[in-house]
């Protein structure tokens, strides 16, 4: 998964680093607003891109006696901060040079460099989002998109793969604004455009950042899971009664179960102890994602 998601990150930073400087120097030359927020728009991504880089290498690093169960919740963390730098950063200035551009219209000159950069830069956030969306295929299986999204503990791919989506989707708003101001006269659609395009990376943040949250605070893992291990323990001899099953996503590869249970009392300690060690042996090779496993002993209500 971890390297899966790196190929992503590393075909997205690429693409945005091609056309991140195109971009602007094509709105220096043509006074595009909309081309100068795309061009925002592609430096967000790629610092994004590095920040989820970041991530995952914090992520590997070992358990210690402050972290004893690891780094992994790094990678939610940073795909949080990644949400939010969209918002703050890319929507928040595309729609001020928006405004701006309304309150100042001025024509754009050479609008043909635009529609050059803009057909380059399709071509690359393409490639980009096509690997993203490969690899975003890959892990959610026979599951619908919307259910794969509220599902996944890996956020690195749906987060790179909603940020190119929002690129493409940008790159037609900034093609239509400076094309609608060239054919009719009328400035304000590049404005108008660039503002478009802060409202399109705001909402893509939102949703970022509503879907990171859980994992961030810390989500259980999937119910399909959580029900296997259930059935593991009704096969536990020394097990009378399974009060509570909880898991804990402590990373994308990284799960916790705690098991409370009441054990039959005319069993020894000796049985308990070698049932449980089973027990936790069968789950871990059952669901490798599955780390720790902790088994509490106490008497049904």
């Amino acid at each position: 998964m971890a390297s899966g998601s790196k190929k992503v990150i590393y075909a997205a930073l690429i693409g945005n680093s091609l056309i991140s400087v195109t971009k602007f120097i094509a709105a220096s030359i043509s006074g595009s607003s909309a081309m100068m927020s795309e061009g925002i728009h592609s430096v967000v991504d790629t610092g994004n891109q590095l920040l989820l880089l970041l991530g995952l290498k914090k992520a590997q690093k070992p358990a210690d006696t402050q972290f004893p169960f690891g780094h992994g919740k790094e990678v939610y963390f940073w795909s949080f901060a990644v949400a939010i730098i969209i918002f703050g950063v890319g929507a928040g200035i595309s729609i001020y040079e928006g405004i701006h551009s309304l309150q100042d219209p001025h024509e754009i000159s050479n609008p043909m460099i635009n529609y050059i950069v803009l057909g380059l830069a399709m071509i690359f956030e393409s490639f980009a989002w096509y690997f993203a969306w490969k690899e975003f295929k890959r892990t959610k299986g026979s599951q619908s998109y919307y259910k794969a999204v509220r599902r996944q503990k890996d956020p690195i791919t749906f987060v790179v793969l909603f940020e190119d989506s929002a690129a493409m989707l940008g790159l037609i708003v900034a093609f239509l604004g400076v094309y609608l101001s060239q054919v009719t006269g009328l400035l304000i659609f590049d404005g108008i455009a660039s503002i478009t395009i802060g409202i399109v990376l705001g909402g893509t943040a939102i949703w970022l950042a509503h879907e990171t949250k859980g994992l961030l605070i810390g989500e259980s893992a999937d119910l399909e899971i959580v029900d296997g291990i259930k059935s593991m323990t009704d096969n536990v001899n020394s097990i009378q009664t399974v009060n509570e099953v909880l898991t804990l996503h402590m990373g994308p590869e990284y799960i916790l179960v705690t098991i409370n249970a009441d054990f039959h009392s005319i069993i020894n300690s000796d049985k308990i102890e070698s049932d449980t060690a089973t027990l936790s042996a069968k789950i871990k090779e059952a669901y490798p994602r599955v780390k720790r496993v902790f088994i509490e002993a106490e008497a049904s209500d």
